[in-house]
């Protein structure tokens, strides 16, 4: 499904003009408008899906295998020291496009690209405890 007021739906299924440099039946990819670093680019699916959990299976299956060759050709080309895949989710999480989508960022030693978090010093009881829960929701 398309979204007809969906910008990245738009992007994808070439209806704005973009910087691609790659397209499947699934997928297209092109540079972000407003990148980290020079190559950063953006896999977008060319079906609507509002974030991970609304995600198909089947095209969730395609996306790290995607990321793993868009990296490495963006690597080889920009020089980059490493990559970052980075998939946001929700409001809290950084989400701005509320359209599936996978950012590929080379990474330059000392480049200031600010890709983190504060580290918190959990209490190992709460881990297990934590753990635990998730395990048996997960069922593993």
């Amino acid at each position: 499904m398309i979204k007809d007021d969906c910008i990245f739906c738009k992007l994808a299924n070439g209806v704005f003009p973009t910087n691609k440099i790659y397209e499947d039946e699934d997928f297209s990819v092109i540079l972000d408008a407003s990148p980290a670093n020079p190559g950063h680019s953006l896999i977008i699916p060319k079906q609507h899906f509002d974030c991970l959990f609304r995600l198909d299976d089947d095209i969730a299956a395609k996306v790290m295998p995607l990321a793993k060759k868009i990296g490495a050709a963006i690597k080889a080309e920009t020089g980059a020291d490493g990559i970052n895949v980075v998939q946001n989710n929700g409001t809290a999480a950084g989400q701005t496009v509320f359209h599936f989508h996978t950012h590929i960022i080379p990474r330059f030693d000392n480049d200031n690209v600010g890709v983190g978090w504060r580290q918190l010093t959990p209490d190992d009881e709460e881990q297990k405890a934590l753990a635990a829960k998730l395990s048996e929701k997960l069922g593993a």
